[in-house]
């Protein structure tokens, strides 16, 4: 009776696995290598936040329950992201600020990413990712194509498969 208590929850497993296939495809070495991602924690921070924002995106267009699924990843990412902020040492005083901090970056990021991504604007995308991602004044086209076909490859994708397989996120820079 009591070893229920000890078992995980279906749920949360899901939400897990999605979030660590996220993470994993975010710090694929070639972006840092090939696509101009700077290897700095503010550099993986924002290869992150374009995933998660290109995921939820996906989930948001699919029907229930995806919608409680993406609130529970969007929970999970910031839960991840401060526990990564005590593992590097910030103190319990200061995490609810650098939180909040990072919180705003995020939710900014997706309001300046959603109406490029409804556009298929490919200017547009790759001049805010050079200038968030890859900290440059320069526009980061191979970031954008990368980001776009991210989408369509995502827009195939049911929510058992996004569970299942994980997001389909393009592999190798050779089709960019």
């Amino acid at each position: 009776m009591i070893f229920r208590f000890f078992r995980p929850d279906p749920s949360r497993v899901l939400i897990d696995t999605l979030l660590t296939r996220v993470a994993v495809a975010a710090r694929a070495p070639w972006l840092y290598r090939d696509m101009g991602v700077p290897d700095t924690v503010e550099g993986r921070f924002e290869s992150y936040a374009l995933h998660m924002v290109l995921t939820l995106r996906h989930m948001r267009t699919l029907p229930a329950p995806a919608d409680d699924a993406a609130q529970e990843l969007v929970d999970a990412y910031f839960k991840s992201l401060d526990h990564m902020l005590r593992e590097m040492g910030v103190g319990d005083l200061g995490v609810p600020k650098r939180m909040k901090k990072l919180a705003e970056a995020f939710y900014g990021r997706a309001r300046t990413y959603d109406p490029l991504l409804d556009a298929k604007d490919a200017p547009g995308l790759a001049l805010a990712l050079g200038r968030n991602v890859v900290g440059a004044s320069e526009p980061a086209h191979p970031l954008a194509a990368y980001a776009l076909e991210a989408q369509a490859r995502l827009a195939a994708q049911d929510l058992d498969a996004l569970f299942a397989a994980g997001p389909d996120f393009p592999a190798a820079p050779q089709t960019f």
